[in-house]
């Protein structure tokens, strides 16, 4: 029998809970054993951003990468949904000369930065946003780039039965342990296809790539070992600068390179743990939030203690992650009326 949602994050204002955000959680280990669940850990979800890290691999193993010179930046901004800063434009920028393009290949839309400084400054010069700010272009630098590595068409990359997309499904699927032909297909944000699997597949996803196992190729392991350190190192390309307001980049930091993180939109949320003492053969871990927690209040106080639960943060990383902890919810005035945290049912585990 299927599962129903549980309750993953509670809103209080002052004395009373009053609002309650419930999902699905799933961890599983580098060798397929579900080591944790909440809810339903084979609830359908779209994978949307969260998909990025494998969305990338094609590129580094078909040789795009390598072609193109891409550097470890680069390779984070792909895996990234970020904020529009000017770092971001100019990596974006960067990886599209490198393969002889500019932003009019890139077909993810024309959206704000998601920085308010950056989107302040060009309301203040009267100037409009454009494909580098889109919070995806990173990823779709990489794929133009892949495409005409390919010599395929540039203008036809979104669709699914292109090329490009159909070596990111062969690879969703190969982490996913899915079949491929089968796999729900959606439209993202951006445009791209966006494939649905369970949450505990999206789980193994994670831990196969922080932990690739032992008799997949090597080119592959390589790819996965470059993806990750890419993420862990330049967290800022992942999602944007401050640390203090987004979750990604935050954990990563905390950390320490010990955990890959990657949100994705609807309410998904998922980390990869490399092997260690607790979790020797890599943990994966993947959270629905039921309600699509569109203004990402639940997610942080979610991912941050089930990672400490299953001990990928320390005690003392808690500290560094205080502002994600909690969430504040306030009045109009800013001040502090209640705030957002786990549910009991999170905190009796951690």
């Amino acid at each position: 029998m299927r599962s129903p949602p549980v309750p993953l994050a509670e809103v209080t204002r002052g004395p009373l809970v009053e609002s309650v955000h419930y999902g699905h959680v799933a961890a599983v280990t580098g060798d397929g054993h579900l080591a944790f669940a909440l809810g339903d850990p084979e609830e359908a979800v779209y994978l949307r951003s969260s998909a990025k890290p494998f969305q990338v691999l094609p590129v580094l193993l078909e040789g795009a990468a390598d072609r193109y010179g891409f550097t470890d930046p680069e390779i984070a901004l792909a895996c990234g949904s970020h904020e529009g800063e000017p770092v971001h434009q100019d990596t974006a920028r960067q990886m599209l000369e490198k393969a002889g393009l500019t932003g009019e290949a890139l077909r993810c839309g024309i959206t704000p930065p998601l920085d308010e400084k950056e989107k302040k400054k060009l309301e203040q010069k009267g100037e409009e946003p454009s494909t580098l700010h889109n919070e995806c272009s990173g990823k779709h630098a990489a794929m133009v780039a892949l495409a005409r590595h390919l010599g395929a068409p540039l203008d036809t990359y979104l669709e699914a039965d292109h090329p490009v997309q159909q070596r990111m499904r062969e690879v969703v699927a190969r982490f996913a342990d899915v079949n491929g032909e089968a796999m729900p297909t959606g439209i993202d944000g951006c445009r791209l296809p966006t494939f649905a699997v369970p949450l505990r597949a999206a789980a193994l996803m994670f831990a196969r790539l922080v932990a690739p196992p032992a008799d997949w190729e090597e080119p592959t392991k390589a790819a996965c070992g470059r993806v990750v350190r890419a993420m862990t190192t330049h967290p800022e390309m992942v999602d944007g600068t401050n640390a203090e307001e987004l979750l990604d980049s935050a954990v990563m930091r905390a950390g320490r390179g010990l955990v890959v993180s990657k949100m994705g939109a609807e309410g998904l949320y998922a980390a990869g743990v490399p092997p260690c003492e607790r979790w020797p053969t890599g943990l994966g871990l993947a959270v629905k939030v039921a309600d699509g927690d569109n203004e990402e209040r639940a997610r942080s106080p979610i991912a941050v203690a089930l990672l400490h639960h299953l001990g990928a943060l320390a005690d003392g990383d808690l500290d560094v992650l205080s502002s994600h902890r909690t969430k504040p919810v306030t009045s109009n005035e800013d001040e502090v009326v209640g705030e957002v945290r786990p549910a009991p049912t999170l905190t009796s585990q951690a």
